[in-house]
């Protein structure tokens, strides 16, 4: 579907289809994709309705016994469901999806000063981070760089990396971490190199560029697949040991953590072209996609060695954040990555994954999994499950209209 804009893609493709001839008709996917953002319009528009009629501003994340699950401004995924509403006013042009984007956004401020734990990365970029994209307010600006000098508190020299999880806080306290990484970190660089973009201040762009070099270097395995935590010596810098505190096994792939590797290199390629990233991104793309217990609809089980496959829960929020990745990778010129893509999202746009309006909680993708080790959010829909499939349609859409 190639010069074809977003807006056409919303509202007209359908209509028009009629007015075609045979050979100029658009694809099943056009249509399916089609048909996932009118989904999106009444979902996550009715979810707006219900935020607005109760005179708050809350921020749901996921289902919890059969309710909406809204959060605190602190959680650490606090700032998809307002990035959400960017990717909608990119989808739409409606401006009322702007506007919901900026209230909520601007709901978060505060997270600029947090210290205590490393998502503020996720939490400003993808709040904050696309309402500068979209508005280019100043003020902004001025939240992201400010945010990433939170982040870089927790940036221990001797390891050269970010410090994820305080080791004396919650159920981390318990595990006698010194200064535990996880993969998920990889994800909240791009704040650091947003910040050295806006500020002209390297110093963040050092820091990012030493956090993924000692990642890729330490929670790397041969075959291109990752650990999930990697604890450091704060004195000495060295390894003390490598765990997965999310997936199966200390030797087993969690599968959002190779999505979260896979797109934090992306990233870190984008900002440095630094061959290296590239490279480690390709490996991990080799892992994921040649890996035996990938099913054929690409929407990985929560783990690649989960030991009860084909009878364990699937991870639709991995292979929303998968596609997003493919897609900047393809721009990249990396070949087969985009029809890689295209084949998840169509699977995601089907109905074995995109909820029935009015149902899920009025999120968009159903069959996602937080943490089963914890017991959390197994086969339940999450706010960065959706964040992620829409951050994947505008990114597909986009490349196609250029």
């Amino acid at each position: 579907m190639k010069k074809v804009t977003l807006l056409f893609l919303c509202t007209a493709m359908l209509t028009a289809c009629n007015q075609r001839s045979e050979s100029e008709q658009p694809s099943d996917n056009d249509l399916l994709f089609t048909e996932l953002i009118q989904t999106a319009e009444q979902q996550i528009g009715y979810q707006v309705k219900l935020i607005e009629e109760s005179g708050k501003i809350m921020n749901p994340r996921t289902i919890e016994n059969g309710y909406v699950h809204y959060i605190p401004k602190d959680d650490w995924t606090s700032g998809f469901f307002p990035g959400t509403m960017f990717y909608m006013y990119d989808l739409t042009k409606e401006k009322k999806w702007m506007d919901a984007g900026i209230k909520y956004t601007e709901d978060l401020d505060t997270i600029k000063h947090l210290k205590w734990h490393h998502d503020v990365g996720f939490m400003i970029n993808s709040s904050f981070g696309n309402a500068f994209r979209v508005t280019n307010n100043e003020t902004y600006k001025e939240v992201i760089v400010e945010a990433a000098r939170s982040l870089a508190t927790r940036f221990r020299p001797a390891a050269g990396v970010i410090q994820s999880w305080d080791e004396d806080r919650g159920w981390q306290g318990r595990r006698g971490w010194m200064c535990p990484v996880i993969i998920d970190n990889m994800m909240n660089l791009e704040l650091l190199f947003k910040a050295t973009r806006l500020s002209g201040d390297s110093t963040f762009h050092k820091m990012a560029v030493s956090h993924a070099t000692r990642t890729m270097e330490n929670h790397y395995r041969n075959d291109g697949s990752c650990y999930h935590v990697v604890d450091y010596d704060k004195e000495t810098g060295g390894v003390r040991s490598k765990q997965n505190a999310q997936g199966y096994a200390q030797e087993s792939a969690w599968a959002r953590g190779q999505a979260w590797g896979l797109y934090g290199f992306t990233v870190a390629y984008r900002y440095t072209h630094d061959e290296r990233y590239l490279t480690m991104a390709e490996k991990i793309y080799h892992f994921i996609f040649t890996h035996p217990n990938l099913p054929e609809d690409l929407v990985p089980y929560w783990d690649f060695n989960a030991p009860n496959i084909p009878n364990e829960p699937r991870d639709a929020s991995a292979a929303a954040v998968t596609a997003s990745a493919l897609y900047e990778l393809a721009g990249f010129g990396m070949d087969g990555y985009q029809e890689k893509a295209d084949q998840i999202m169509a699977t995601l746009a089907g109905d074995a994954y995109r909820a029935i309006v009015g149902t899920n909680g009025n999120f968009l993708l159903m069959h996602s999994v937080g943490s089963i080790p914890h017991g959390n959010e197994i086969d339940v829909p999450l706010n960065y499950a959706d964040y992620y499939l829409l951050e994947a349609l505008t990114r597909k859409i986009a490349a196609e209209d250029k």
